[in-house]
């Protein structure tokens, strides 16, 4: 019979730094056949996902995106998992679609910076004060608890509630110096226009990108991507989908070439020391799937 979790049953039973781990696992059976449909009504979005694993499973996951439901109370994304046997294709759990997004996207962007950050974090920014943003300082102060937050909002209010929601999280004003002071940026922001500008930048520092999801959405600008190596979780789900990389590589500014690896090569994803790391979470329903299969195994 088919199991139901809850957000709740879920969440008591996850740990971040064993998920990443589950990740990077996943990454080390045969890649997963993945397919993705977005139909749009700008500004919203129906995102199907689907993926299979040999050897893990497969899985559905729909998700509907509405940038205006805040207004009205209710949640942006809103959808639905189901993770099917690999053995004999029954559905083995319907999983709560937040709890499956909350911890792949934060878990996704971790994972990339337990590789890719630099020896010594002090500081980490977090960009945008949104849902994601909180399930960023949960992921990011588990791997690195003694590293002090802050918090960036286009609305300062919104980053004074968020920081005083946290523990040493502090709200900030002015995004240039804050990025430039960071050792690690994580933003999520549904910005369409670039905000992080690569002038901001210092050697050394880890970027992550989680915001844009559709090819008409940055948020860092063509300076950024230049400056930095450039990692991602999927080429085939980020690379000619997502604005971040399809923008610039389609008017020249960089190269299919210049993404250095995605998650099936992640004995490459390595820093020197003055570099400037830029990782893009383009997300995937293999991602989900693996965090599914996590989820499941992990509540018993």
């Amino acid at each position: 019979m088919s199991r139901v979790i809850s957000f709740d049953e879920g969440d008591r039973a996850l740990d971040w730094l064993a998920l990443t781990d589950a990740l990077a696992a996943g990454h080390k059976l045969p890649r997963a056949e993945i397919e993705d449909v977005f139909l749009y009504r700008d500004p919203d979005t129906l995102l199907n996902r689907s993926a299979w694993i040999e050897g893990l499973g497969l899985l559905v996951k729909c998700a509907t995106i509405f940038p205006g439901n805040p207004a009205k109370g209710t949640p942006m994304i809103n959808g639905a998992v189901n993770l099917f046997s690999d053995g004999d294709g029954t559905l083995l759990a319907v999983v709560d679609f937040h709890l499956v997004t909350k911890w792949k996207t934060a878990g996704d962007s971790l994972l990339a910076a337990r590789r890719l950050a630099p020896p010594k974090v002090a500081d980490i920014l977090i960009v945008g004060a949104g849902t994601v943003g909180h399930s960023l300082r949960a992921a990011y102060g588990a791997a690195f608890p003694d590293a002090r937050f802050t918090v960036w909002n286009r609305t300062s209010d919104k980053a004074e509630a968020f920081a005083a929601e946290h523990d040493d999280t502090h709200a900030v004003t002015d995004l240039a110096d804050a990025v430039h002071a960071a050792d690690i940026v994580t933003s999520a922001t549904m910005s369409s226009e670039p905000i992080i500008k690569g002038e901001w930048l210092r050697p050394g520092q880890h970027l992550d990108l989680i915001g844009a999801y559709r090819p008409d959405m940055r948020e860092a600008d063509d300076a950024a991507l230049t400056r930095a190596r450039i990692f991602v979780d999927s080429r085939e789900t980020v690379v000619s989908h997502i604005g971040e990389l399809k923008d610039p590589i389609a008017r020249g500014v960089i190269a299919d070439g210049d993404v250095v690896a995605d998650y099936y090569e992640l004995d490459n994803f390595r820093r020197d020391p003055d570099d400037i790391t830029l990782f893009k979470n383009g997300g995937g329903a293999h991602l989900d799937l693996m965090t599914a299969r996590h989820i499941l195994d992990s509540v018993g």
